[in-house]
Order: structure tokens, then C-alpha cells, then sequence
């Protein structure tokens, strides 16, 4: 079975509106958190993913660094830019 992550909520954590930029601490339905990196212009790409050392990476298990999130960018970012980059923004 391969992973797919599922994101269930999305925190803006810091911001710099007059660059674009924007960081965001993405949820996903296992329990896995990231920290994700934006820039806005000229339209909404993710710049950077890392996962946050709080519980064990869903893929390789490693309770330590790891760049297994780069390989799902595509995934979250289509998440991100359906629904919940304005959600987060608007809050």
C-alpha cells in the first residue's frame, strides 16, 4: 500500500505579504505535521516541505530528518491550492 497523504488542517505561521511569502504548518489525517514554505507571485508555489520531528515519518519511519515529504509535493500542493491556502490566509 503507498502512502497518500491527506491534509485535515492548515495553520498560517508567519507571513511577509509585501514579498509573498508565507509559511504554513500543514496537518495530514495520520498524525504527521509539516511545515510548508510559499511564495505567491506571480501565482501560488510551494518553495519548500519539511516534516516536523513530532511523530515518526509515515514513510521510512525515521523519527529523525528525512526528505520523504519532497516526493508528495505534488499531492499537498494540489491540496493546498483547491481549499485551504485561502482558508488559512482569511483567518
Amino acid at each position: 500500500m503507498s502512502y497518500r497523504p491527506n491534509i485535515t488542517n492548515v495553520t498560517k505561521a508567519s507571513s511577509n505579504d509585501k514579498e509573498g511569502l508565507y509559511e504554513f504548518i500543514i496537518k495530514l489525517a495520520d498524525g504527521t505535521e509539516c511545515r510548508a514554505f510559499y511564495n505567491r507571485y506571480p501565482e501560488w508555489k510551494m518553495t519548500n516541505i519539511s516534516r516536523l520531528l513530532k511523530t515518526p515519518c509515515p514513510v521510512c519511519r525515521k523519527d529523525f530528518i528525512c526528505k520523504c515529504m519532497d516526493a508528495f509535493t505534488p499531492e499537498l500542493e494540489e491540496q493546498m491550492s483547491n481549499t485551504w491556502i485561502e482558508k488559512s490566509i482569511a483567518e
